[in-house]
């Protein structure tokens, strides 16, 4: 009997794609270069050892961490103990922690208006407010729309999109588009003068200006923690909902024993990083309000901004001053946080 042969038919080429073309040209570059990166580390590893070339490799980014991050955080704490409006630091006289004692400096310090550096603590103040709201109405609706997307809905991927869109916004953006909204002459106002009713001083009203910056920072923060509840919601077993159906739990039974109390690792994550977020938010309420009306929209990070660079007079003793407390604070909560967290994983 004749073999059949497999080969190609006559006339027909061997089809030669961009991917063949791609590794035709990096390859010799790629083994080039590897075949130099192997002079240098073939040497390094066979003095130092094998063990050893961890550190190798991880010392770009303990470089890059100490220049970035070290360097100026051990800097901030030396100009907090100097005084003067001088820059460079060899001319700035030391005065080690006078502007500790300007800042802490107060007859009641429920009422910044008795303390010698009274915008310090009306920015204590307003960040301690921005942060129990924010935080806590992020946390809430953040929660309850992540409930509500794990369900079977109806354009369930869209709507987890729309809600997440914010987040991939600039704060600069964020707030200038509600800006746009909010001010005298913004979109709102001319609906509701259209509508036949009064301009709102949105902006311009110290209640009012609180309250719309704590709402913006919840509408553009809210996708994020709103995504991370969802995988935490997801990672629940469907095993127990089940079972939980079968003896016949209601609802709010099934939120209360089984989705809380397994959501917790994730609501703490969640809590901690909203936390640290709020505390340290500048950009988008500088841009919205400016820190006004007056000082009522002014928090911590922009009072050291105003005290450090903004005013005509550059204090940067005691805007480093503030700085070094507003760390400690942070530091303290996560601690503390950390420790609860701890704790209520033990129980």
């Amino acid at each position: 009997m004749a073999t059949t042969s497999k080969s190609r038919p006559r006339g027909s080429k061997k089809r030669f794609s961009m991917l063949d073309l791609f590794d035709a040209v990096t390859r010799p570059i790629i083994e080039a270069l590897m075949s130099v990166i192997d002079i240098v580390l073939i040497p390094l590893q066979k003095r130092i050892g094998v063990n050893n070339m961890a550190y190798f490799f991880v010392l770009p980014n303990l470089l890059i961490f100490g220049i970035f991050v070290l360097f100026p955080m051990l800097l901030n704490i030396y100009y907090s103990t100097t005084g003067g409006t001088e820059l460079f630091p060899a001319e700035r006289p030391f005065i080690g922690a006078e502007n500790y004692e300007t800042i802490f400096d107060c007859e009641n310090f429920l009422q910044p208006n008795s303390c010698q550096e009274d915008l310090f603590w009306r920015a204590v103040f307003n960040t301690i407010v921005f942060v129990v709201f924010q935080v806590g109405g992020m946390v809430f609706f953040a929660l309850v729309t992540a409930l509500v997307l794990n369900r079977k809905i109806f354009a369930r991927g869209f709507f987890r999109s729309v809600f997440f869109y914010p987040v991939l916004l600039s704060p600069v953006v964020v707030a200038l588009i509600w800006k746009w909204i909010l001010q005298r002459d913004g979109v709102l106002n001319a609906i509701l003068t259209s509508l036949g009713g009064d301009r709102m001083p949105f902006l311009l009203n110290s209640n009012w200006a609180m309250f719309w910056v704590i709402f913006v920072s919840i509408w553009a923060t809210m996708g994020f923690y709103t995504l991370i509840l969802l995988a935490g919601l997801q990672s629940i077993p469907s095993d127990l909902y089940e079972a939980s159906a079968i003896d016949g739990a209601s609802n709010w039974a099934d939120f209360r024993f089984i989705t809380l109390p397994l959501l917790m690792p994730t609501m703490f994550v969640v809590l901690v990083l909203s936390l640290i977020r709020a505390v340290q938010v500048f950009d988008q309420v500088f841009v919205l309000t400016g820190g006004g009306p007056g000082t009522a929209t002014q928090f911590m990070v922009q009072y050291i901004y105003d005290t450090g660079f903004a005013n005509q007079i550059q204090v940067f003793g005691l805007a480093s001053a503030a700085s070094v407390v507003l760390g400690v604070t942070l530091l303290i909560l996560t601690l503390l946080q950390l420790r609860l967290g701890r704790t209520s994983s033990l129980a």
